[in-house]
């Protein structure tokens, strides 16, 4: 969209008695920059017109990210809250397997449609509102659960509530998921928007395994659903905390209204769109280089997650060991995440493309790897390789969803597509593997080779197309190119 030249759209002083700038004055630093505001018709270049505009950053920014990363946890425990508990249910309330694995498949499954929706309600209603949904399914998914442990339903009502409870939980969990890139370029300036996305990021991998390792803990299964319900229910305050944008945007990219998703489908096609959503060639091939890296690496992670007991049993590992192991990718990747953010955002500003060039070829030779490494007598070099893994994927994460808002210009739409590539694959990669298991009679019974050779395989031919990723860093520049000229200009007009 075109704004008028000489269009003032955020005045450098406001009405003294404007409660909003009073409270913002005094709780809030200040970066005051004047810079151009008209937008571009073209891809990223410059206009010489100028207007006079006011950017800054809020501390009420850090009390949405943690609204955010809250919500994020609980919503995450859904899907693997039951795989722990499968036996129990059965037992009691007469379940079969293939029933209890279908309340964690229907999260999975549900998640691609609504992230599709996503970017539609954000751009149309606002990223508050879309919030407010997430927030209303959360809380009548974790009471239509329990209502389905009363004793006096039957099996079938019994589990139609609790499957019906587990929809409306697929539809929370990718709201606030997606809204991490969203909610860090309108809120965060350069030096803090990779570890913005980093933290929301990293907070669903960390749910899932607060609900593995809690689910079990905390009573029988009528017990362990009221205390998901519980945990559900009190954090539902916390969507509050969340606000659309601030009076002032941060920086350029941030000042801008929400693209659609049909616009980034559009330019991903070449078909004519709006100015500010058109991609060069070199840039769609990038995006869709970062899709299939995004889904693959994504779908191999929580793809081992759900089946590395299953993985490791055979190869003469308790389910202790294989929990640890889990744990040890979890929780190096976090370390190795919170450290390298601030990095990304301050020292490595401008090399997240090699960044993937480095790590992903790692990555992909770690779950390679593994194709010969679960073996007996291996418990060292397993763990090495899991803490490997867990250091390349939970750094690669927010690199990739940076990746996707710089080269498309549309954080909204792409880290909707990014998500539903993963889940994609996950859900290709967890039924593929789930068939590849030998049989009974196998040497040993029951093992994953084929399976690991699958996921190692596939990893391994996506992993080469990095070697062709250019990712230019379009939306940085061009909020770095503004600051230049802001400054230029400010020097101009001193005396």
């Amino acid at each position: 969209m075109l704004w008028p030249k000489q269009q003032n759209l955020f005045p450098l002083t406001m009405p003294e008695k404007s409660p909003i700038t009073e409270q913002e004055t005094k709780e809030s630093f200040i970066e005051l920059h004047q810079i151009n505001t008209t937008f571009l018709d073209t891809a990223p270049t410059l206009s010489s017109d100028s207007n006079n505009v006011v950017y800054r950053l809020y501390k009420r920014r850090f009390v949405g990210l943690v609204g955010l990363f809250i919500m994020n946890i609980i919503t995450a425990m859904s899907w693997p809250w039951f795989g722990p508990i499968s036996n129990n249910m059965v037992k009691e309330f007469g379940f079969t397997l293939d029933q209890v694995n279908w309340l964690g498949n229907i999260v999975s499954l549900m998640y691609m449609p609504v992230a599709l929706m996503v970017p539609i309600v954000v751009s149309k209603y606002g990223m508050r509102r879309c919030c407010d949904i997430g927030a209303v399914t959360l809380l009548l998914s974790a009471w239509l659960r329990f209502s389905g442990t009363a004793k006096t339903l039957s099996r079938t009502e019994s589990y139609a509530l609790i499957i019906l409870g587990q929809f409306f939980a697929s539809i929370a969990q990718p709201i606030f998921q997606i809204m991490g890139p969203v909610y860090s370029e309108r809120w965060f300036d350069l030096k803090g928007r990779t570890t913005a996305t980093m933290i929301v990021a990293i907070s669903n991998p960390l749910g899932g395994a607060v609900g593995q390792l809690l689910s079990p803990l905390v009573g029988d299964t009528r017990r362990s659903i009221l205390i998901l319900g519980i945990l559900s229910t009190a954090v539902v305050p916390f969507v509050f905390l969340v606000r659309d944008s601030p009076p002032i945007p941060p920086t350029f990219a941030g000042s801008k209204p929400s693209e659609t998703l049909l616009s980034l489908l559009r330019a991903m096609s070449g078909l004519p769109t709006s100015p500010n959503a058109r991609m060069t060639i070199r840039e769609r091939v990038d995006f869709g280089i970062v899709s299939i890296l995004f889904g693959t690496l994504v779908a191999g992670a929580n793809t081992f997650a759900v089946l590395s007991a299953q993985v490791m049993q055979p190869a003469g590992y308790s389910a202790d060991e294989s929990g640890f192991m889990g744990a040890c990718l979890l929780l190096s990747g976090i370390v190795a995440a919170i450290i390298t953010a601030p990095l990304f955002d301050r020292v490595f500003t401008h090399h997240l493309a090699l960044t993937a060039k480095i790590l992903v070829p790692i990555l992909a030779g770690a779950w390679l790897s593994l194709i010969w490494a679960v073996k007996p007598n291996n418990t060292g070099g397993l763990f090495a390789i899991m803490a490997l893994i867990g250091i390349c994927s939970v750094v690669i994460l927010p690199v990739g969803l940076e990746l996707g808002c710089e080269l498309t210009r549309n954080a909204n739409a792409s880290s909707a597509l990014l998500w539903f590539s993963g889940n994609l694959c996950a859900f290709v990669f967890i039924l593929s593997e789930g068939a590849l298991r030998a049989s009974p009679k196998a040497d040993p019974p029951l093992n994953m080779r084929r399976a690991l050779i699958f996921n190692g395989t596939i990893i391994m031919i996506s992993a080469a197309s990095v070697l062709f990723l250019q990712g230019r860093q379009a939306r940085k520049e061009l909020d770095e190119q503004k600051v230049q000229r802001s400054l230029e200009i400010r020097r101009m007009e001193q005396p």
